[in-house]
């Protein structure tokens, strides 16, 4: 079977603009006129790739590696073998995205499912629907009554954009996503598969567990990403918000009338129950999950598989079930070892019988 490339063959970048945009310090000869064409983890890069070392785990990798650069923290600088170029950087991990996205800028935004520009005869577009130029809408894609699509946005294969809904410019709605109930700005990227505007989950409990209306909106503010398989419910009498710049990953549970601030990072499997507050800048890892009702402040950080049950103060750091502060958690981790280990022989544990 022949090799399928789905990025297209980069234009190379010389040791200058590498420098150039990295602010990187060079270690020892160099030729800044260098041609690099790709990157490559520290293990298998060649002459022609720049990699990069961040910790003590590609220590030995790096004095091994044929990559013809690796960015490093000055600390590894002397670890990197003698015919490899070491970068110095602050972040090499920061610095090595730099130059992918130099080298692959088609990889920084999902690609189209089809290739079709203009609007597919396979579409369906309701007459009172308004698109300004160039907005591409693939086959299978249904856009509702009085939409508002801007211009440079792409709808993939078999979204479907209900009545009414907003969407700004230079976005992308990645193929099987719904959007009902939204207004979305600019620049927002929807992945494969996210649904927007639902039903919130709401019932008062009883013999016949009460429905209640949902009326909010979906706000999602300019530079949001949005991962794969995500739900965003609407509010129920106030709007869901997502705020500029927030980046969240697949499979996201957000309930109504959630407010999530700017700039906030979300791993894969978090859940946000409704009313939450998620201020700016926090961060959640994966498969965590944050009580309704509760504020987490700005700058704060959840660690994995996390239960937040109450409020979080601006810019602390909470793991664990319940969640609690950073380094009680993790104290409470090295003791664990301990508990419910078998006593010896004749011991009583201290209790006089």
């Amino acid at each position: 079977m022949a090799e399928t490339a789905f990025f297209e063959r980069p234009v190379p970048v010389s040791l200058e603009e590498v420098l150039a945009l990295t602010g990187a310090e060079p270690v020892g000869p160099h030729d800044n006129a260098k041609q690099f064409t790709g990157v490559a983890p520290v293990a298998t890069a060649g002459p022609s790739d720049v990699c990069f070392a961040d910790g003590k785990r590609y220590v030995a990798e790096a004095a091994g590696t044929d990559a013809g650069a690796c960015f490093c923290t000055r600390r590894y600088a002397n670890a990197i073998r003698v015919r490899t170029l070491a970068l110095v950087v602050e972040d090499p991990h920061r610095a090595i995205a730099i130059v992918a996205a130099r080298l692959y800028p088609g990889a920084l935004r999902p690609r189209p499912v089809t290739g079709e520009t203009g609007i597919s005869p396979a579409a369906h577009v309701d007459p009172t629907a308004s698109l300004e130029e160039d907005v591409a809408v693939e086959a299978g894609a249904v856009i509702g009554p009085r939409a508002e699509i801007g211009c440079g946005t792409r709808i993939a294969a078999n979204a479907v954009i209900g009545q009414g809904v907003r969407i700004g410019r230079n976005c992308h709605i990645g193929a099987n996503s719904s959007i009902i109930h939204g207004l979305l700005g600019d620049r927002v990227v929807l992945h494969p598969g996210v649904h927007l505007g639902q039903d919130g989950f709401g019932f008062i409990p009883g013999s016949d567990h009460l429905k209640v209306p949902q009326i909010g909106r979906v706000i999602v503010q300019d530079d949001v990403e949005i991962g794969a398989g995500t739900t965003v419910d609407r509010g129920a009498t106030r709007d869901t918000i997502i705020g500029e710049g927030t980046k969240i990953d697949n499979l996201v549970q957000i309930g109504h009338n959630v407010a999530i601030g700017r700039h906030c990072l979300i791993v894969a499997q978090v859940g946000i129950s409704g009313s939450a507050v998620i201020e700016d800048y926090v961060m959640i890892g994966g498969h965590s999950g944050v009580n309704g009702h509760i504020t987490v402040g700005a700058g704060a950080q959840i660690a994995g598989f996390s239960a937040v049950y109450r409020d979080v103060p601006p810019g602390a750091q909470m793991g664990g079930a319940p969640a609690r502060p950073l380094r009680e958690w993790m104290r409470s981790l090295a003791v664990q070892p301990g508990v419910g280990r078998e006593r010896p022989s004749g011991s009583s544990g201290g209790k006089d019988e």
